[in-house]
């Protein structure tokens, strides 16, 4: 059942906002911080909350955004099937005064547009919402994607090697900002268009290292130093493949380092191939090696376990293979 618009007296008291260093996390960061303007804002990703490495930050005034559950914050806002409090552990949460906004949206940041909608002013980035709910739940069309429009340019500024600017831009949108005025905005502006020229960088570099194994798209990019999401992979493969693995990450990473983070893998449905998107839970493979993986079912990711990526990547194309017996 779809979460119900606060009131201004129902609105939990947080002074942090955690939240995942994507648009989504962007998003309901902005958000939240609409509503409280005096909140900071920390970015993280997933394995890094399961890792402990944000423990020093989360206490009971933590409001946390599209990031898995963590029994130590205050309010907690999520959509991934993977990171929902199982039963037990939201009575011994709300027990203890948390409180838990779980609900199947196409995005997080939707949670905390509906939660918010009445009590903020939301209308300058009520536009924006469709384009971020597609965008975190594998819902743009290929003309879409090759359009490149301003919903995706401002995707991609959304990453933790950029952690400044998404606080300009978080900045920006919570006090008024629309897209276009983000977008054009001194210091973002430059950025987006750097990033649209990588893009081309990007693609050359999918054609070059991705291989097609019994229509899966397996992209090799460790060691590269380039992270994209499965949308560029599945733009490459076209009806080849009906969903693509993205490895990425450093060799000698370390999951506390932003700049070099460990090697990692990411899964996507192909979301321009209709009936693909639905097909298979790739979260069971993402799972099914690394504990701290997780995400949709259509988009999700893990870090590399011992013995090491090859012996990972053979376990999950064995689980490929055998896909219509474990995945469906």
């Amino acid at each position: 059942m779809a979460v119900q618009a606060l009131q201004a007296g129902e609105v939990p008291f947080y002074s942090l906002i955690l939240a995942d260093a994507d648009l989504d996390g962007l998003m309901g960061a902005a958000l939240l911080k609409a509503f409280r303007p005096e909140a900071s804002v920390r970015f993280s990703h997933a394995a890094a909350v399961r890792g402990g490495l944000d423990d020093g930050y989360i206490n009971a005034q933590t409001a946390m955004v599209d990031l898995p559950f963590h029994p130590n914050c205050g309010w907690y806002i999520d959509h991934h099937a993977t990171n929902r409090p199982t039963a037990e552990e939201s009575t011994a949460f709300t027990q203890k005064g948390g409180v838990v906004d779980w609900d199947a949206a196409p995005s997080a940041a939707r949670v905390v547009h509906d939660l918010l909608k009445n009590v903020t002013p939301v209308d300058h980035l009520t536009s924006l919402m469709p384009w971020v709910d597609a965008l975190d739940s594998g819902g743009i069309s290929l003309t879409d994607f090759r359009e490149d429009g301003p919903a995706l340019q401002l995707s991609r500024c959304c990453s933790l090697r950029h952690e400044p600017m998404m606080h300009r831009i978080v900045d920006l949108l919570a006090n008024g900002a629309d897209l276009d005025t983000v977008l054009r905005d001194e210091e973002v502006g430059p950025l987006v268009q750097n990033l649209r020229a990588e893009r081309q960088h990007a693609e050359e570099m999918v054609a070059k290292y991705t291989t097609i194994h019994n229509r899966l798209a397996v992209c090799r990019l460790e060691d590269t130093g380039l992270r994209i999401n499965g949308y560029l992979v599945t733009a490459w493969a076209g009806d080849r493949a009906d969903a693509c693995c993205v490895v990425h990450g450093y060799a000698d990473g370390r999951l506390d380092d932003r700049e070099r983070p460990p090697i990692g893998a990411s899964f996507y449905a192909n979301s321009f191939l209709p009936g693909a998107q639905g097909m298979y839970d790739l979260s069971r493979m993402a799972t099914s090696l690394d504990p701290t993986g997780g995400g949709h079912r259509n988009a999700c990711g893990c870090r590399v376990q011992p013995p090491g990526l090859e012996a990972n990547l053979s376990h999950w194309l064995s689980m490929w293979d055998a896909r219509d017996d474990v995945l469906v």
